[in-house]
């Protein structure tokens, strides 16, 4: 949500500026722009739309050797070229760009800067006139800079130049991402480092309410009060070539593709040469002491945690509650004695995760982040990490983190269950490793989901997904897939739940994805299918090969029963993908979303 780039050094970073901002594109954003410093002076363009748009306007004559860029998701102010980032003060003698949300912006803009003419309709603006308005005043510009973030309540990563200093870029972070880039010669910022990964892998990472200051040759962190931080810089292991789509029409239809490898290698992850599972011994420590585990997510994420949950209470035998973390934020029920906090995020920069972090963390409880990035802020301030090895996931829609943080709480749970004395029916190794070669055949037969797309879902208004148990779970993702990327109406339910309530939105041909995995709820299931077949739905039932009737739409090859979300989520990732394509959506990029949710 939102992305920043900036760079200071001797060459001309306007290509640096652009192609940072495409690869942040993920992210989601609204509109972008870019602005610096040649030998002509400042030079600010901004666009409502796509990069693309941002492109067609920046001059050719433009040679910036200090610049910043950004791509906003729309929080305060509609999406327009004069709510685009970056911003400038009255005097155009700074100018910045922000990501996060200032929560007293207006309280600072009637109280200290009601002489002002706003441009926007930004919070943003706020700090780029209060800036200027100290500088006025007499302080230097650092000075004016931290006395300005002083005076902020929110969250911020924010770049700002200085129209009068071409040799200085300014940054600050506070609960929004932001790292600085070291290069021979130039420094950067950026939200995220595969936007600069081109030039350079080398990286300081920022902590709350720090400061830097960025020359061409030197880079500076301080506290709020001017105190230096010292920082040892760290090697990112990110490969610029898994960033690209290569022969992929789109990137999400790459990822969904990559499940397969991905499940291979947690394998090769958490396997030992003598196929022993490998779990940090404070996991495990953190695990036995344990008497309750609270999970805490948001999304897709969440969907993954419902799934663990029953993991972790059939395989360990740990009471597991799974929560929203917006939710959890905010209404802290009533905690066990000995709880710990698994916070599972793709990103790892889940702002409502992190809150959530924060408050247990203040409480002296234990946490565990499972995420897919190991220098994510997540990963960073928890106690211990999980990683999901998934590699970088481009695509708003979320499908290879889906199953790797399935599989890597599996392995959690059956750890913890051996580390207990607990038996088990079962290898995961070995299953993982069928699972992988199940799921290879149905990303290659992608011809009969787009059939079954067509059939069901081309000219549907609503869509409903029911299941049982993990069926229900794995329903819960299938239909937030559809409804983000393809902007079909849908909602995932419980079969038991259907006659109360949900059964009077059955219409005629309203399309029911019915999931059937589970021998123990296979009939029941059934029942409710045939209930909503009755009323006119169009049924559309997905079964394992073992459960398989007459008139099913889909069979899925048999693999052990509570590991079949790995599995029975694929077809629904690929209804969704053919869905969105049909309809002629942004399949990547879809409408008001974004990929990593920064702001509360």
């Amino acid at each position: 949500m939102c992305g920043i780039v900036g760079y200071i050094g001797q060459s001309d970073c306007k290509e640096i500026l652009l192609h940072g901002l495409e690869k942040l594109e993920y992210r989601g954003y609204d509109s972008a722009g870019i602005a610096g410093i040649d030998h002509t002076g400042l030079h600010i363009s901004k666009e409502k739309g796509r990069i693309a748009d941002l492109r067609q306007i920046v001059v050719d004559s433009f040679h910036p050797f200090i610049g910043i860029g950004h791509t906003r998701w729309a929080t305060h102010g509609a999406p327009s070229k004069k709510n685009a980032h970056p911003h400038q003060s009255s005097s155009k003698r700074f100018t910045l760009v922000h990501n996060g949300v200032i929560e007293n912006y207006d309280l600072i803009k009637h109280s200290n800067l009601d002489h002002i003419h706003f441009i926007s309709d930004t919070d943003t603006e706020v700090i780029v006139q209060l800036v200027e308005k100290y500088v006025e005043q007499g302080m230097y510009v650092e000075e004016a800079f931290r006395h300005s973030l002083k005076r902020l309540h929110g969250s911020y990563a924010i770049g700002l130049i200085d129209a009068q200093d071409s040799d200085t870029l300014y940054a600050a972070k506070n609960r929004s991402p932001l790292l600085v880039g070291l290069g021979d010669g130039f420094n950067v910022i950026t939200s995220d480092a595969i936007a600069v990964l081109q030039i350079t892998n080398q990286f300081l990472e920022l902590k709350d309410q720090e400061v830097v200051i960025l020359k061409k040759d030197r880079v500076i962190i301080t506290d709020l009060y001017g105190e230096i931080q010292e920082r040892k810089p760290f090697t990112t292991q990110l490969d610029p070539s898994d960033i690209d789509k290569g022969t992929y029409p789109h990137y999400m239809l790459k990822e969904i593709d990559e499940q397969p490898m991905v499940l291979r290698k947690i394998v090769q992850r958490y396997q030992d040469e003598n196929g022993q599972l490998i779990i940090d011994r404070e996991i495990r420590e953190a695990m036995q002491k344990a008497d309750r585990i609270y999970m805490i997510a948001c999304g897709t994420s969440y969907h993954a945690g419902l799934v663990g949950k029953d993991y972790l209470e059939k395989f360990s035998g740990i009471p597991t509650e799974v929560h929203i973390a917006s939710e959890f934020s905010y209404n802290l029920p009533l905690l066990s004695q000995n709880p710990l906090f698994i916070l599972i995020s793709q990103s790892g920069e889940t702002a409502d995760s992190r809150s959530v972090l924060v408050k247990v963390k203040e409480k002296g409880y234990p946490t565990l982040a499972i995420t897919n990035v190991p220098d994510s802020t997540l990963s960073r301030e928890s106690d211990c990490t999980l990683l999901l090895h998934a590699g970088p996931e481009i695509a708003v829609a979320s499908t290879k983190a889906y199953t790797a943080q399935i599989a890597v709480l599996a392995l959690l749970a059956v750890d913890t269950a051996i580390q207990k004395g607990l038996p088990l029916d079962f290898d995961i190794f070995s299953e993982f490793g069928k699972i992988a070669t199940v799921m290879d055949g149905l990303i290659h037969n992608k011809e009969i989901i787009a059939k079954i797309a067509l059939n069901y879902l081309q000219h549907t208004r609503n869509c409903f997904f029911i299941g049982r148990g993990l069926d229900y779970y794995v329903g819960l993702e299938g239909a937030l897939k559809l409804k983000e990327i393809s902007y079909i109406q849908c909602e995932g339910f419980a079969g038991g739940e259907l006659k109360h309530g949900t059964i009077a939105l059955i219409e005629e041909k309203t399309p029911v994805i019915v999931l059937v995995t589970q021998e123990s709820v296979n009939l029941n299931i059934r029942g409710n299918a045939k209930e909503v077949a009755a009323r006119g739905a169009h049924v559309c039932v997905i079964a394992t090969e073992n459960l398989t009737m007459d008139g099913d739409a889909y069979v899925l090859p048999k693999v052990y029963e509570p590991l079949s979300p790995l599995v029975s989520v694929i077809p629904l990732q690929l209804l969704a993908y053919y869905a969105a394509l049909q309809r002629g959506c942004d399949v990547d990029k879809p409408r008001n979303l974004a990929k990593s949710v920064t702001v509360e």
